[in-house]
């Protein structure tokens, strides 16, 4: 695959080199910084040098935000399908499906890979026959095959495509990824079981855990570091818990847990996570008619 110019968005908060990879060319640059004062000198744009950047995250960004295409239904006419060009089947309210945009994003594929959001209450006919048999999202149309499950998807969407590698090389960090790609659902079950009842054990001891994850590198506010898969991995998860566990269960998860909170203010610098984000009090009302009425059941069964 031919190499080609990545704009970089990198986002400066601490004093920890990162190592910009080998054999990349930059078009551009933009910086973001957490403090004015910060002295930068950069003298190698253009040229294919690795330097060192007092940076914690790398990410590719577009020059402009994607305006979103309309949700398809049962009255909408399909894509053409199997031309070519790599598909990406998502909802816009779905965690899963959100892990595959977010990675798609931040290797800066919005021009390579078409976006196609599915209206999951009134799905299209043909996406489950022409398209993805399993009738769910997300799915991704590439090399004239049909894939589905999102940690599949990252991981694929990462190893198949140019952009900035999500992955670490370093192999103790890759061994930490696997142990918290594992661990997501019992993460998921834990804070959903406290979602369904009247406690919040389940939650705390779950967050507890995601701490101290996020304390085990140092050199970022990230879980391996600098941003990963496994920060897309959980991040559509934590947007929705957040809400919900605050105003329904009087429960901040980010009291007493630097690390998370960090993470989510790091997270939210991100435009290739934000630009996926749906309002938290969609996210509120969405979970509260699935969990209060939940709740309300169970009492008078």
């Amino acid at each position: 695959m031919a190499a080609s110019s990545i704009g970089y968005q990198i986002h400066i908060n601490v004093n920890s080199p990162i190592l910009l990879p080998l054999r990349t060319n930059f078009s551009s640059l933009s910086f973001t910084f957490s403090n004015a004062k910060y002295p930068l000198k950069w003298n190698h744009i253009g040229c294919p040098k690795m330097c060192a950047l007092p940076a914690v995250s790398i990410m590719a960004s577009g020059s402009s935000r994607e305006m979103l295409p309309p949700a398809l239904d049962s009255s909408s006419e399909p894509p053409s399908i199997f031309d070519g060009t790599p598909k990406l089947y998502i909802s816009y309210s779905c965690p899963y499906a959100q892990r595959t945009w977010i990675a798609r994003n931040c290797k800066g594929l919005q021009e390579e890979i078409k976006l196609v959001p599915i209206d999951l209450k009134n799905r299209p006919d043909w996406y489950k026959e022409k398209v993805y048999p399993a009738n769910k999202v997300p799915s991704l149309e590439h090399n004239n095959e049909v894939k589905g499950e999102s940690m599949d998807l990252i991981r694929y969407i990462d190893s198949n495509f140019e952009g900035p590698s999500l992955f670490p090389d370093d192999p103790s960090k890759r061994e930490f990824a696997e142990e918290l790609f594992s661990y997501f659902d019992s993460f998921y079950k834990a804070v959903i079981s406290s979602l369904k009842e009247d406690k919040i054990n389940d939650a705390i001891a779950a967050f507890d855990s995601i701490e101290t994850a996020l304390s085990k590198f140092v050199d970022g506010s990230f879980f391996l570091g600098s941003l990963s898969l496994v920060d897309i991995a959980y991040a559509p998860f934590i947007e929705r818990f957040q809400p919900f566990l605050l105003e329904v269960k009087n429960y901040d998860i980010t009291t007493g847990r630097t690390k998370l909170a960090a993470w989510i203010k790091e997270m939210n610098q991100i435009e290739g996570y934000t630009v996926t984000k749906r309002d938290p009090k969609e996210h509120l009302e969405n979970y509260k008619r699935r969990f209060l009425v939940y709740c309300l059941s169970t009492v008078f069964i």
